[in-house]
């Protein structure tokens, strides 16, 4: 018996981690029954036993929050008392079919478009919905309202001493987890970088990869964004992101010898590591105090400012034309300088290598201090007091709750968002199942909703294979339950005996053998609590296979008739606005760099703000987009990693947009430290503005062609070759304009350099984009003539 049990463990594990499901069944196994039986045999209310035995499963089956206990305990009590309201209204809605059919049309519309601000709201929906799914299918009066709020409010305190008392899961965040470790890996990999040489450095590396990796899984193994409204979930999860920009940077960076020039390009380095170290520790205990983070944040910032201010001191003096100021006067004509082509090939090698190391230590600088500031919003917000988090105060950096969620669910308002397609078509399955349960007048109205809420799903395919798996398993429940009522007859006392096996098995099952088992064993149960109520045998199950026909045919309607290819279809089109947003914010925060420090007009600003919340909401559609598409059944014509990629990229174009507007941002600032008075911030001369607005219209065409590609509007273009007749022109534009009479360059030649090699480093990504596009099939596969 040991051994059986043992392996039964080993079985259920391997399909339940960490046996939450199991948790959950178990604590619906206790209370259901026990709520139910209070309220029929105790006070003798059918009505009120009924919503108590599905308000208990509702409340402790179909949700199961994570995170710290007192987050779950708040979320399980805000969803009580929400649900509650439900209640009471689609008790009050039932009254008329066109108003209950109106009613759940908008009520289903907006708790299915809310799962796209919080995992919470989403993880909660299913729960939210049948607390009005079934009073709107039971006709009622305002005077049944008492007992039916009643039976539900029974289970949902009963069920809040549940889920603190009985087998709580432990308190764990497992997207923080990861962050964690990923921190710590990459921190240990940039005080290793220096011996790249030693077998430890190459275990380090590995290490690294595989922390990545795991928080890049961890991400996305769930079916929608995994934050929730909480300020602290909204800063952690932000963190993905950044981390895997981290490590890219790191890949593509080399050691730096210790008689290099480039010295601050290695304090920066260490700076971050110990940024990064720092903000583990605290993400990993929030409420202990900051003040070694905010430290190592400081010695980051110096640092980044150092790098700044001594980049141009490693640049070799830019020959060639007399000394200029800014102006652009010379005594060397253009076409003199215009014939040397060998030696400006030179000068820009020499200027590009030379910048190399301190630039890739400023991409590294920027996005481990943007980490380092978020894990401290974090830590700030799980800070605060009760009574500022019951008032809504928010730790300084984050936007509020109501912002952060207009936010999102603004982002989603778009005819191709996968989220509002869902909504919609959810919306439009769940009423007209109400609309057809009324006009067909079948004797239980409540199954035909919930038949087409089970099984509907994001196309057509998804749905009728679900549609199928539904009456199978209801035909199997059904037989099973046949064949037990049969012995047993109208004596209840063994049904009550068999209630809480059948909850158990019928929350287990789904997770751990198939949907149509789950729908086996619920149909199951189903029989066993209407005959406790009221004995009718082996028909309640008859009725119950009918009523669920009738409900997946509706879902199997709509989902033929609403964008019946799902998120398949949906993420190309997400893709490809993704890919052209984010150029565009690109395009803005360069145009927003090339005018004079203190003197922007505040449209430029505006512009690349906006061009930035554009290319975010962009993002998100996208990510819901991919989510949906790794959820929906059914063979997948692109390999997952190559939609892996093609979203890295849009990723790397918004992060380098995002670099490019903080450096300007800062053009013109005094925190150089001394000799800023030496190179004072400039504007860039004309003909270096053109030169590099040029090359980046070149980088965000490229990008909004390839984005036109993906949407089936034209070949897949080919990736740039190297300017080099743009980079001659770029050094010979510093060399004119942003020099000081011993040829030494200026602060904003650097920023200049660093935005070119932004530039070419997206150029260069170019032929990893492509290849998937081509060798895929993906869009059209064309590829653009030479």
């Amino acid at each position: 018996m040991p051994a059986l049990l043992q392996r039964l463990r080993q079985w259920l594990t391997a399909r339940d981690h960490g046996l939450l499901v199991l948790r959950r069944a178990g604590r619906t196994a206790i209370v259901m029954p026990g709520t139910f039986a209070f309220c029929d045999q105790v006070i003798g209310n059918p009505e009120m036993a009924l919503f108590a035995a599905f308000g208990s499963f509702a409340m402790l089956m179909l949700v199961g929050f994570g995170g710290p206990m007192r987050q779950r305990m708040q979320a399980q009590a805000s969803l009580a008392v929400v649900s509650s309201l439900f209640v009471c209204l689609g008790t009050l809605a039932s009254r008329a079919a066109w108003l209950a059919c109106l009613a759940m049309a908008v009520l289903g519309f907006g708790v299915l478009l809310a799962g796209a601000v919080s995992s919470v709201l989403a993880g909660a929906s299913t729960s939210l919905l049948l607390s009005f799914i079934l009073p709107v299918s039971l006709p009622g009066t305002a005077s049944d309202v008492p007992d039916r709020l009643a039976g539900w409010g029974l289970a949902a305190v009963v069920g809040l001493f549940a889920i603190r008392l009985l087998w709580p899961e432990p308190a764990a965040d497992p997207l923080r987890g990861k962050a964690v470790g990923a921190c710590r890996a990459l921190a240990a990999r940039l005080r290793s970088e220096d011996e790249a040489s030693s077998p430890d450095h190459q275990q380090i590396v590995r290490n690294a990869h595989r922390a990545l990796d795991e928080l890049q899984r961890q991400f996305l193994t769930t079916p929608y964004r995994p934050t929730g409204l909480s300020a602290s979930d909204r800063a952690v999860v932000r963190l993905v992101d950044e981390l895997n920009w981290a490590r890219r940077v790191i890949v593509h960076s080399l050691p730096i010898p210790d008689d290099s020039p480039n010295l601050a390009a290695r304090r920066a380095r260490i700076a971050a590591a110990n940024v990064l170290g720092h903000g583990a520790d605290l993400l990993a205990a929030p409420r202990t105090s900051p003040d070694a983070l905010h430290t190592a944040s400081a010695e980051l910032r110096a640092a980044l400012f150092a790098l700044e201010r001594d980049a141009a001191d490693v640049l070799p003096p830019l020959s060639g034309r007399g000394p200029g100021n800014g102006t652009g006067a010379s005594t060397v004509s253009t076409d003199e300088t215009d014939q040397t082509d060998e030696p400006a090939d030179r000068q820009v090698t020499e200027v590009i290598d030379a910048l190399e190391p301190s630039f890739r230590a400023h991409e590294l600088a920027f996005v481990v201090g943007a980490i380092g500031d978020n894990i401290d919003a974090a830590a700030r917000a799980e800070r605060r007091t009760w009574l500022q988090r019951l008032l809504g105060r928010q730790a300084t950096g984050l936007p509020g709750t109501l912002s952060a969620a207009q936010e999102r669910v603004s982002a989603h308002v778009d005819p191709h968002s996968v989220w509002l397609h869902n909504s919609v078509r959810g919306a439009v399955g769940l009423a007209l199942a109400v609309l057809v349960a009324n006009l067909t007048d079948v004797q239980h109205a409540f199954w035909v909703v919930v038949g087409a809420l089970s099984v509907l799903r994001s196309n057509a395919l998804s749905t009728g294979q679900n549609a199928l798996r539904a009456v199978l398993g209801t035909l199997a429940g059904f037989a099973i339950g046949a064949l037990l009522l049969l012995p047993i007859g109208s004596d209840t006392t063994p049904l009550w005996f068999l209630l809480p096996v059948t909850i158990l098995v019928a929350g287990v099952a789904p997770a751990v053998i198939s949907f149509a088992a789950g729908q086996a064993a619920f149909t199951l149960e189903l029989v066993i609590l209407f005959n406790i109520l009221q004995p009718t045998g082996w028909r309640v199950g008859l009725v119950r296979i009918e009523d669920v026909a009738i409900g997946c045919g509706v879902s199997l309607v709509v989902g033929l008739l609403f964008w019946p290819r799902g998120a398949g279809a949906a993420l190309n089109t997400a893709l490809s606005q993704a890919y052209t947003a984010s150029s565009r914010y690109l395009a803005a925060a360069v145009e927003f760099g090339m005018r004079r420090p203190g003197s922007r007009p505040a449209s430029t600003a505006v512009e690349a703000k906006r061009q930035a919340v554009r290319a975010a909401s962009a993002a998100r559609r996208m990510d819901d987009a991919f989510r949906q598409y790794l959820t929906e059944r059914g063979a997948k014509t692109t390999p997952l990693a190559e939609f892996a990629m093609l979203i890295g990229g849009v990723i790397g174009l918004r992060l380098a947009a995002d670099t490019v507007l903080d450096l300007w941002e800062r053009d013109g600032d005094q925190a150089f430290g001394e000799g800023s008075a030496a190179r004072p911030a400039q504007l860039p001369h004309a003909r270096l503005r053109h030169t590099l607005l040029r090359r980046t219209w070149q980088v965000t065409d490229w990008y909004d062609d390839f984005a036109r590609s993906l949407d089936g509007e034209r070949p897949v273009p080919r990736s740039l070759d190297q300017d080099a007749d743009a980079d001659r022109a770029l050094v010979r534009a510093l060399r004119e304009d942003l020099r000081d009479k011993h040829g030494i360059a200026s602060a904003t030649a650097v920023r200049v350099i660093w935005t070119g090699d932004h530039l070419s480093a997206l150029r260069r990504n170019q032929p990893t984009l492509v290849q998937p596009v081509l060798t895929t099939g993906l869009a059209h596969g064309e590829r653009a003539p030479d």
